[in-house]
């Protein structure tokens, strides 16, 4: 058997979006419009008024005083043209000091203030993201994949955090200086102020060009981010099942297909940053010679002085950089602008309906009629499938790769929503539960654990946040993992994770069986929860498994026969149906699949060296690891 169904060849949607399909085919997670993104905005920025207008005012004092600089260096060139002596310079000097300085103390608390606001903003977008993303239903973020969930929340937010702290403040000052400045122009004589703006129609029209460009190639190339990431997750977490199917072609195949995607559209990128900038200097060119011959006009008319016409040029030079530094951060503009759609996307979505007011299951049993199941709109997976489990029974789920074992686990958990039949659990159908009510009932602990970063202590309490550590110690202990737990460095103290202690796989999943003891569901469901482990430590999960669901039902996908074989009942499934359902004894003299896959097992314990036959078409001889 292998373990990995769900991403069996030509069975599923899923294998179909994962194997050979394109980052169309799957249901990506929404994006917000340009006018959901701005009432977004709008409701963050709500409650900090105060602060955004305490913000920009401290911004526009700082560059109002900062305009200053060129009228007072005009002065100073009158007064040498009018050769009023070295002592006439002494007050335009000092005032030039004190601009400077009063400048410079209002931007950097503007600039921070700036950055308070931004920072505000985004804890509050990130904080709605991931509480909205933490409640969708799991069948809604499986259709996507979980690149597209993983690219929104690491790079999309990076992307977002990258420019509130950095081009905002920027953007922010840029955009006054500007402002203020052809202000400054149109008090110095309004025809500099015409002089100035001759640049415009260049400037605006490189604008448009490069907006309009590059709003959707960036918006594709966030897109192509996450398919690209989901990629990636898919080969990386499903090696073995790769290995198996030899199928490393195929995904070498994918991974070089949307690398490319993705490295072209950030080529596309950069074209148009060139060209744009390009454009931008030809503006400038336009823009200097204009006011220099206005200037050159103007003083030669005796219209205005020569430190004037410098104050004037001082002006346009000075609005390079504020109009360059606003015109690129268009750049990080389209890309945070993008990244911030895909979460107000997300945070936008409809939460998982809650329960319709059904009391929470007082026992373990599990009732399963007539259920069927497809993925999209592909083949059916499961068919009318009939199964019904009692109260503290442990049932063993055996049958050949692509017979339908973990989507029949996925859909009792709740992971998936059946297409048709009914479930219930404890008597109560599923769809009064809710899909919280369903978590409460129903753990399910697949071969992939998680370990959070932090003290395993900690990580034990996300199971049951007010357990003391007697609890996590017995829980350990039930499981018979307390032994190495209290051996590492500092105990249930030690933190583990990302940056921390690294656990073994078998000591990952003797944390996720710890967890589920706390949590104490009615009905258990471990889904090839030791095929990771190799062959000693999946004996060892085997008998941990075992101790937790001692107490309560437990549904096991089983990856090793012996695993099936001490279970209160089997039950064979092949091709989305239900085909033997007995004992292990009963099956065995049935003489049915379950025998000839014990059979197989039994030969391949015999004669390890030996190869399996191969199959008739059509058919799977499963390979079971030897106890």
């Amino acid at each position: 058997m292998t373990n990995d169904e769900a991403r069996r060849p030509g069975d599923t949607r899923e294998t179909e979006q994962t194997m050979s399909g394109t980052p169309q085919d799957r249901a990506l997670l929404p994006t917000a419009t340009g006018a959901e993104s701005m009432a977004a905005l709008r409701t963050m920025l709500h409650g900090h008024r105060l602060l955004a207008v305490g913000a920009l005012s401290v911004l526009v004092a700082g560059t109002a005083v900062g305009l200053l600089t060129a009228p007072l260096l005009g002065r100073i060139v009158d007064l040498v043209v009018e050769q009023r002596g070295a002592q006439a310079l002494t007050v335009p000097l000092v005032l030039l000091i004190a601009v400077a300085i009063a400048r410079g103390a209002a931007t950097a608390v503007g600039g921070t203030l700036v950055a308070r606001l931004g920072e505000t903003v985004l804890a509050a977008l990130r904080e709605q993201f991931i509480e909205r993303a933490l409640r969708l239903p799991l069948e809604r973020v499986e259709a996507a994949g979980s690149g597209d969930l993983v690219s929104r929340v690491t790079s999309d937010v990076t992307m977002i955090a990258k420019s509130v702290r950095q081009a905002l403040p920027e953007f922010s000052r840029s955009a006054l200086t500007i402002v203020l400045t052809f202000a400054g122009l149109a008090v110095l004589d309004w025809r500099f102020l015409l002089a100035a703006l001759l640049a415009a129609p260049v400037q605006v029209f490189s604008v448009r060009w490069y907006m309009r460009r590059s709003s959707p190639v960036y918006g594709e190339h966030r897109i192509a981010t996450g398919a690209l990431q989901h990629q990636l997750l898919d080969s990386v977490g499903g090696a073995r099942t790769v290995r198996a199917f030899r199928l490393g072609g195929t995904h070498s195949g994918l991974l070089e297909e949307r690398s490319a995607a993705a490295r072209d559209l950030g080529l596309r990128g950069i074209h148009l940053v060139s060209g744009f900038f390009s454009r931008l200097n030809l503006a400038e060119f336009i823009g200097l010679a204009a006011m220099l011959a206005t200037g050159f006009v103007l003083v030669d008319g005796g219209s205005a002085s020569i430190g004037t016409a410098t104050a004037a040029a001082l002006y346009f030079h000075s609005l390079f950089n504020p109009i360059n530094a606003t015109l690129y951060l268009l750049d990080d503009a389209q890309s945070a602008g993008a990244s911030f759609a895909r979460l107000v996307g997300v945070s936008a979505l409809p939460a998982e309906p809650a329960p319709q007011g059904a009391d929470a299951p007082v026992d373990g049993s599990v009732t399963v009629s007539g259920l069927s199941h497809a993925y999209g709109t592909g083949a059916p997976v499961l068919h009318e499938i009939d199964l019904a489990v009692r109260s503290g029974e442990r049932v063993a789920l055996v049958g050949a790769s692509g017979a339908g074992k973990t989507t029949l686990a996925k859909v009792i958990a709740g992971v998936h929503e059946a297409t048709s039949g009914s479930i219930t659990l404890g008597g109560v159908p599923v769809g009064k539960l809710g899909p919280a009510g369903v978590r409460r009932a129903v753990t399910l602990i697949s071969q992939e654990v998680h370990v959070f970063a932090g003290p395993l202590a900690e990580d034990l309490r996300l199971a049951r946040p007010e357990a003391g550590d007697e609890e996590l110690r017995a829980a350990l202990d039930k499981v018979g993992a307390l032994e190495w737990a209290e051996a590492l460095p500092e105990g249930l103290a030690t933190v583990v994770g990302e940056g921390g202690h690294r656990l073994t796989v078998t000591q990952a999943q003797h944390l996720a069986l710890a967890r589920l003891v706390l949590a104490d569901p009615p009905v258990a469901i471990l889904d090839e929860a030791t095929a990771d482990a190799g062959s000693a430590g999946a004996r060892v999960l085997e008998d941990a498994a075992t101790r937790a669901l001692e107490g309560r039902t437990g549904l096991m996908v089983a990856h090793r026969l012996p695993q099936a074989a001490t279970a209160d009942r089997v039950v064979v499934l092949d091709a989305g149906r239900v085909v033997e359902n007995g004992t292990h004894e009963e099956l065995i003299s049935a003489g049915g699949r379950y025998a000839d896959l014990w059979a197989a097992w039994s030969d391949s314990r015999r004669h390890p060296a030996e190869k399996v036959p191969k199959p008739a078409a059509g058919h799977e001889v499963p390979v079971v690891p030897a106890p």
